[in-house]
């Protein structure tokens, strides 16, 4: 009979502590499970939020009757925004960040903008352009730093414009770089993404 009692009182014993035990794992497993479920909805803001920031954006574009251009991109992250493409004038790209400005959520502007007034460009101009281009491409296919199959080359009135993505910030530049090299380039415009 004393057996049986201090079996059931260690029993009691083990049962309690394992209770116990398991009350206060739940508790932490509850804990960064909330925690991640709180992390997850934050993201989802983020992305929403941007989603609508970019939305709000396109909008203000088009209902801006000084902004004649349907070659601008928009995207936005964490509420900076990012406009790229082609525009008629300089003015027409200040009067985009103008827009995009005002926009409720947005915290700055990235202008990426490029200035294409194909109706001045002469044949003489896009036959420069072209052989530009083709000078830049030619040079960043002969550097050994820079993957250039990953590298667009366009060339606008002498402006060059490189997109694509390299492996890090060291390869942008040197793109930029040796573009600047090329006899005809008057700007460089580095859109390269640096994407590991």
């Amino acid at each position: 009979m004393k057996n049986s009692k201090f079996a059931y009182s260690m029993m009691a014993v083990v049962l309690g502590t394992a209770l116990m035990s398991g009350s206060a794992l739940a508790a932490t497993t509850t804990d960064s499970a909330g925690a991640k479920i709180d992390s997850s909805i934050k993201k989802v803001d983020n992305y929403m939020g941007d989603s609508a920031i970019t939305a709000k954006v396109k909008s203000a574009l088009v209902d801006d009757k000084a902004i004649k251009s349907s070659d601008i991109s928009v995207t936005t992250t964490s509420g900076v925004v990012t406009l790229s493409g082609f525009v008629g004038s300089q003015a027409e790209a200040e009067q985009a960040v103008a827009a995009a400005t005002k926009v409720e959520g947005v915290k700055s502007v990235s202008d990426k903008l490029h200035t294409k007034d194909s109706k001045d460009q002469s044949v003489k101009g896009y036959a420069g352009d072209t052989a530009t281009t083709a000078s830049v491409k030619a040079k960043l296919l002969a550097d050994d730093i820079v993957p250039s199959r990953n590298v667009k080359v366009e060339t606008t009135d002498g402006v060059v414009q490189l997109s694509g993505s390299v492996k890090d910030q060291a390869q942008s530049d040197r793109a930029e770089s040796v573009a600047k090299t090329v006899d005809g380039v008057k700007s460089v415009k580095n859109d390269l993404k640096v994407a590991p």
